[in-house]
C-alpha cells in the first residue's frame, strides 16, 4: 500500500542496570521500544521509528549542486595548473631561505606533562559530574578531551563478569560515594578489565572489588556511547578511600 508506514530498526545491548536511561534517551530521538530480552548480566532493547523520506526536491536540488562543484573544482585546477610552479621559480633565493622550518623545535611548554583534569582545576569536568548521564554534556566532553586523564572521587555502582571470563569484567562507576544509588552525573565504564588493570593503590588493597567500594579513580577519557549513554574509560590508577 502507498500509504504504509516504513520503519527504521536498531537493537542496543545494555549492561543490567541502565536499560531505563538507554529507553528514555532513545524515545525523545523518536524511538519506539518494541521488544526487551533480558540476560543474567546483558540487556537486548529493540527499537523502531518511521522512516523520514527525502523530499523530491531535495533531491534533485543536491544533484544540481554536485555537478556546479564538479565545475567550480575542474576550472580551478585549469586556471592554477602550472602559475604555482611559475610563482615558486621566480622567488628570490634570499626570500626563499627565509622560509620557516618545516620541523620547528618544541617549546618548554609543550615538553611539560598535561595537567590531570579534575573538578576543582576544570569547571567543565564538575559539571559534567553533577549532569545527567544521557546528556549532550557527556558527548561534548569525550570529544574535546578524548585521550586527556582525569581524576575524581566515585564508587563502584554496578560489577558484572565479562562474557563468559571469571576474572575479568565490566565496571559501572559514578561520582560520589552512594553506590547502587548513584543518581548524579555520567554512567562512566570499565569495559572488559580484570583486577590488575585497576592499579590499586593506597592503605588496605583489597583483593578484589565490589559494588558500593569507595575509590579515587585516575583514568584516561575513552568515548561515549549516545545510544548506551555510557561514557568509556580506560583505568589509570585507582585509590582506595
Amino acid at each position: 500500500m502507498a500509504d504504509e508506514i516504513k520503519y527504521e530498526y536498531k537493537t542496543v545491548k545494555t549492561v543490567r542496570g541502565t536499560d531505563g536511561l538507554v529507553i528514555s534517551k532513545m524515545q525523545r530521538d523518536g524511538w519506539e521500544l518494541v521488544e526487551q530480552s533480558q540476560g543474567t548480566l546483558r540487556s537486548t532493547l529493540g527499537f523502531r521509528r518511521p522512516k523520514k523520506p527525502l523530499p523530491w526536491f531535495l533531491i534533485g536540488t543536491g544533484a544540481a549542486i554536485l555537478v556546479i562543484l564538479a565545475i567550480v573544482i575542474g576550472t580551478a585546477a585549469a586556471l592554477s595548473g602550472g602559475g604555482e610552479k611559475k610563482g615558486e621559480s621566480d622567488m628570490p633565493a634570499a626570500a626563499a631561505s627565509k622560509k620557516p622550518s618545516a620541523t620547528p623545535t618544541a617549546t618548554a611548554a609543550e615538553s611539560v606533562a598535561p595537567e590531570v583534569i579534575t573538578p576543582a582545576n576544570n569547571p567543565e569536568f564538575a559539571a559534567l559530574l553533577k549532569a545527567d548521564s544521557c546528556d549532550d554534556a557527556n558527548l561534548d566532553f569525550a570529544t574535546s578531551h578524548k585521550g586527556q586523564t582525569v581524576a575524581f572521587n566515585g564508587s563502584i555502582v554496578n560489577m558484572a563478569h565479562h562474557g563468559d571470563y571469571d576474572t575479568r569484567y565490566d565496571l559501572l562507576l559514578g561520582p560520589g560515594d552512594k553506590g547502587r544509588n548513584t543518581a548524579d552525573g555520567p554512567a562512566f565504564k570499565y569495559e572488559d578489565v580484570n583486577i590488575g588493570d585497576l592499579k590499586l593503590t593506597g592503605n588496605n588493597i583489597p583483593a578484589t572489588v565490589a559494588a558500593g567500594d569507595k575509590f579515587r579513580f585516575v583514568a584516561e577519557v575513552g568515548e561515549f556511547n549516545a545510544d548506551q549513554c555510557l561514557f568509556l574509560l580506560d583505568p589509570v590508577s585507582t585509590e582506595v578511600r
